[in-house]
């Protein structure tokens, strides 16, 4: 059945592709104006919360912006409503907009801003440029009813526990009797109460994500038919999936860094970009980073790319992308407007699963401050 949901499960389907956790160390992500909890019938993805992009938002009776940059990211001294950053805090009080961030953590998520970059350009074989988090893993496991031990093996694997390189649905399985007494007021799925029962039961052990965790446990429990049911879960030293800022993949075949250039500007939509190296040179593998991304050029050369393609570039780093043998194309910090395009689809298709009655747009408000003439 169709419902409304709330801003707080809208706010749960856009952490399942970027857990907070994933977010630089001081970035200020999350809700940062109004509250979550309350229906919402409308979301506008969004680069930039400016006054512009919130008269929008009051226009198309917005409940909640997904914003790429946080709005509120230096923390306010005075709120005054007689400048525009004031005046556009004010607006979404008063019209009961909330706003939420999702930066650096969409930054780093896989099929995030990162991805979305490289696959406007064309990159194949991408991998994660510079590492930044490395995800826990844990050791689940649960002993279950040999009737109903594929169950529950297809519940843990189709939640995302078993993940091991390229297979899925791992798990180990041993058989064993289990014992219990049902006391007064149970109501046991097998045996009776005052009476010991025997049963012949499989232990089931399978690696989870810490970030699963919740949705591995609740899916096992519901496919489970036991009462109360017998699991454990155990920290573990395995390195899971690694995360990071940017991507490194290759384009189909070698270009000029000239023509790799004018691919730049139709792929983000620019009118101009800065270029470091020597234009008839032939580029293959691209290091790409959405925003500023002057600290990892020494990254990028180091692993291998021929062109890095990233913004704000300084004076000063394009010498040093220069002595490193790098060349480097800045389209500008924009560039990461793939954002809205990019979460408006993810999002509209979570939603469409759930059958929930939220429509999702993405800001038509150009926030670039920078004009070429």
């Amino acid at each position: 059945m169709s419902r409304v949901p709330y801003g707080h499960e809208v706010i749960q389907l856009v952490e399942r592709l970027a857990p907070k956790q994933l977010a630089m160390e001081g970035d200020r992500i999350g809700l940062q104006i109004g509250t979550l909890n309350k229906p919402v019938r409308k979301v506008m993805i969004a680069l930039d919360v400016l006054e512009d992009v919130v008269a929008e938002a009051i226009n198309q009776r917005v409940d909640l912006i997904i914003a790429h940059h946080p709005p509120l990211y230096r923390p306010l001294k005075q709120l005054l409503t007689d400048d525009r950053h004031g005046r556009t805090i004010a607006a979404c009080i008063k019209h009961d907009i909330a706003v939420y961030a999702a930066h650096t953590n969409l930054d780093v998520a896989f099929g995030g801003v990162n991805d979305w970059l490289a696959e406007a350009l064309g990159l194949s074989e991408t991998a994660v440029l510079v590492p930044t988090y490395t995800e826990p893993l844990k050791k689940l496991v649960v002993y279950v009813p040999a009737s109903h031990a594929e169950a529950v093996r297809a519940a843990l694997g189709d939640a995302g526990a078993g993940h091991i390189g390229r297979y899925s649905h791992c798990t180990f399985n041993s058989h064993g009797i289990g014992t219990f007494l049902p006391e007064e007021g149970a109501q046991p799925f097998i045996g009776e109460q005052g009476k010991l029962e025997e049963v012949e039961e499989v232990r089931i052990e399978t690696i989870v994500p810490a970030s699963l965790e919740r949705n591995v446990v609740q899916a096992m429990l519901a496919a489970h038919p036991y009462e109360e049911v017998a699991y454990d879960l155990y920290p573990l030293d395995n390195e899971g999936r690694r995360f990071g800022l940017g991507r490194i993949g290759r384009l189909p075949q070698p270009v000029t860094l000239r023509a790799f250039a004018e691919q730049v500007k139709t792929a983000f939509s620019v009118p101009a970009v800065r270029v470091v190296g020597r234009l008839d040179d032939l580029v293959q593998t691209v290091a790409v980073l959405g925003g500023d991304g002057n600290k990892f050029v020494a990254a990028a050369a180091s692993a291998g790319a021929d062109v890095y393609v990233t913004g704000d570039v300084y004076y000063h780093t394009a010498h040093d992308a220069q002595a490193l043998g790098l060349r480097l194309v800045d389209p500008g910090h924009n560039v990461e407007k793939v954002m809205k395009q990019g979460l408006a689809r993810y999002l509209m298709a979570e939603l469409r699963k759930r059958q929930w009655e939220t429509d999702v747009i993405a800001s038509s408000v150009h926030t670039d401050p920078f004009q070429f003439i």
